[in-house]
């Protein structure tokens, strides 16, 4: 069971985009940051566990002189072995800032390239994978940038095609020793799944073909794929065949935003039907397959969600946004 805690005001809604909220806890300083992005800027919040707004800050996508403000897509903090940088995505381009947003170190403009006048140019999904941080595309690429562990010296090193459509979100897990190990995970809007191996070269694993939604966010845990779909639908994959697990009615309209609590396999699942439902994945040691369980589910009443996250690596927490709804809303388990 979970209760409602004291919420986190902010200076305006969350846009009405998939994945809008991002969480960073920082244990050592007793500390959360939150991220939220509404048209041409984001606004990052920092609370104590009493749910205290203690800073705000608000940035700006890069823009040129006499052209109107971009709107921002995504924000999100990519933890890196030596360092933690925020990443923000728009129409114009790729921003990296320092943890703080106090400092921009590297800024990387789309290319429109082959872009008709009436397609939209963006990025959107960011996930870090090692010491790379991965960004997709309106086009359908992945761009890899390579981080060093200090300093604005950030390198665009490969771009990935895998996709035909517009990237929608990416996500990955800490690779482990094996050679063939998947460890990343990209989506597009035509619900193909891409499964890849990070390194100094990234190698596409395998493709999980598509059923005609977009896929919305995806999360990886221990070789399991979730998947979420503009149907409602919940899916789970074996990231290295490529094989379905499980497939859930979980919503009654698109799925927002899916999240793992990578300590006990928890996922969470949001969605445009107001519900916010928490699942335990874990796999059968005897036949390998995985197993689903339903945990809870919370509704937030006469609101569109449109993100969700845990706040805590053990899913005790969690935190939720919503179109027109000016606060984060927080919740803890009992």
């Amino acid at each position: 069971m979970f209760r409602r805690e004291r919420s986190i005001p902010l200076r305006g809604s969350a846009a009405a985009l998939c994945n809008n909220l991002s969480v960073l806890q920082l244990p050592v300083h007793n500390l959360t940051h939150f991220g939220v992005v509404h048209g041409p800027s984001a606004q990052l919040v920092s609370a104590a566990p009493e749910g205290v707004p203690l800073a705000q800050r608000q940035l700006h996508a890069k823009e040129r002189a006499g052209v109107s403000l971009p709107l921002i897509t995504q924000v999100h903090w990519c933890v890196l072995p030596f360092r933690i940088l925020l990443v923000l995505t728009s129409h114009r381009g790729i921003q990296m800032y320092e943890s703080d947003g106090s400092v921009m170190v590297y800024w990387h403009a789309l290319d429109s390239g082959d872009a008709s006048p009436v397609q939209a140019v963006f990025a959107r999904g960011i996930a870090s994978s090692g010491h790379f941080i991965c960004v997709g595309t309106w086009s359908g690429r992945v761009l890899v940038f390579d981080v060093p562990a200090k300093g604005p010296n950030i390198v665009l090193s490969e771009e990935l095609a895998g996709h035909l459509t517009s990237v929608t979100d990416i996500a990955s897990e800490h690779a482990q020793e094996q050679d063939c190990i998947a460890d990343m995970v990209t989506a597009d809007d035509s619900g193909l799944l891409c499964v890849w191996r990070s390194g100094p070269e990234f190698k596409l694993l395998t493709r999980i073909p598509g059923f005609g939604a977009p896929c919305t966010s995806v999360q990886l845990w221990q070789g399991i794929v979730a998947a979420g779909y503009g149907n409602g639908q919940l899916c789970l994959y074996e990231a290295s065949t490529g094989t379905l697990h499980a497939q859930i009615n979980a919503h009654a309209r698109a799925i927002c935003a899916l999240d793992l609590a990578p300590m006990v396999g928890k996922l969470l699942s949001a969605a445009e039907d107001t519900f916010v439902h928490i699942w335990k994945l874990n796999r059968n040691l005897k036949n390998g397959c995985i197993e689903v369980e339903h945990c809870h589910g919370e509704c937030v009443p006469d609101t569109q969600v449109c993100g969700a996250r845990f706040c805590d690596p053990s899913g005790s927490s969690l935190a939720v946004t919503g179109y027109d709804l000016a606060e984060i809303l927080r919740f803890s388990s009992v």
